[in-house]
């Protein structure tokens, strides 16, 4: 993906934006080739650490493509989608991957197995959530809606981004209740863990970068 971000502000929520906006055009330019390889990637990263029950998210658009990682949680153990409800919090059902997904708010696709209530994060030992963006402190650029945000809030587990090359930055705009990832997935990298983002149950140490 082209360097396209370096000129954009680091502070507000303007700057935020900014960023959205360049990013989705960056990822609308991207072709079939870096979908693949960051599908690859997940895959790749994720799937021989994985254990115990996973939290992940159905991809949509020109997000780097979670279906193949999707399938290959679900063949060795339990992996929960969120659930987008009416207030705006983030729920969580089981993916049942003989079953199609169903299209909900904000064009997300989620599970249509019944939801186990928003703590069910909280026993997920893995959470792969979606990002535009995250910086080298691990502070992570959503779409705006706070969703993801608040979930995290019950995490107790390692939060890893999927992202594309070029979306691992220096520095990005930070408020108060942005709650930070722990590791992202580039294709060309594979797993970053991010310093200064230290991981649950490390005491707090940074991770290698």
């Amino acid at each position: 993906m082209p360097a396209i971000l370096s000129h954009v502000a680091s502070q507000g929520i303007g700057a935020k934006a900014a960023w959205r906006e360049r990013i989705l055009a960056g990822r609308a330019a991207s072709g079939t080739l870096a979908r693949a390889r960051a599908a690859s990637a997940l895959v790749e990263a994720l799937l021989p650490g994985a254990v115990g029950p996973v939290a992940a998210y159905a991809s949509i658009g020109t997000e780097p493509p979670t279906g193949p990682l999707l399938h290959a949680l679900a063949a060795r153990g339990p992996v929960l989608l969120p659930v987008l409800r009416g207030d705006g919090e983030l729920d969580w059902a089981p993916y049942e991957s003989d079953r199609p997904l169903v299209r909900a708010g904000r064009g997300l696709l989620q599970s249509a197995a019944e939801p186990l209530g928003p703590d069910a994060v909280a026993e997920c030992a893995l959470v792969v959530v979606p990002a535009l963006a995250v910086d080298r402190r691990g502070v992570r650029l959503g779409r705006g809606a706070g969703c993801y945000d608040r979930a995290l809030a019950r995490a107790t587990g390692t939060v890893i981004a999927a992202l594309y090359d070029g979306e691992l930055v220096g520095r990005l705009p930070h408020e108060p209740h942005d709650r930070p990832v722990h590791a992202v997935v580039l294709p060309s990298r594979g797993l970053v863990r991010l310093r200064g983002a230290g991981l649950p149950g490390d005491g707090g140490r940074p991770g290698a970068s």
